[in-house]
């Protein structure tokens, strides 16, 4: 279990580095917020998502699924409450600020899903 979750936080740790080093490096207008706080927050939050869901998975595999579900609604709201006035706030965002916010989103989502998916098919 530990290695597993270990190396679920190697694989983060290196898609962090290797999606946020590309996104920055073509993002080139201005955004209202900072790319690393979105990056840094999607990939924190898909490693206590995992790691939560394999702790519950080895004590209540029939519930991990829906406490999956559970965490999902919470990593949206944190992401709410601590982006809110930087990106909430403003009328309109801008195409580049739009993408800034959506892909560090589903990377990390299909990431976390993808693992997690397959740790609920093996208990």
């Amino acid at each position: 279990m530990t290695k597993r979750i270990l190396y679920f936080v190697l694989a983060i740790v290196a898609l962090f580095a290797v999606t946020f080093s590309v996104h920055n490096f073509l993002t080139t207008s201005d955004l209202s917020f900072s790319l690393l706080k979105v990056y840094s927050f999607h990939a924190v939050s898909a490693i206590l998502v995992y790691a939560v869901i394999e702790l519950l998975a080895s004590t209540l595999p029939n519930q991990a699924g829906y406490a999956y579900l559970m965490t999902m609604f919470f990593k949206i709201g944190f992401f709410v409450l601590l982006f809110q006035e930087s990106v909430f706030n403003r009328e309109t965002l801008t195409q580049p600020e739009r993408i800034g916010l959506v892909i560090p989103l589903f990377i990390f989502l299909l990431a976390e899903a993808i693992v997690v998916g397959k740790l609920l098919n093996s208990k």
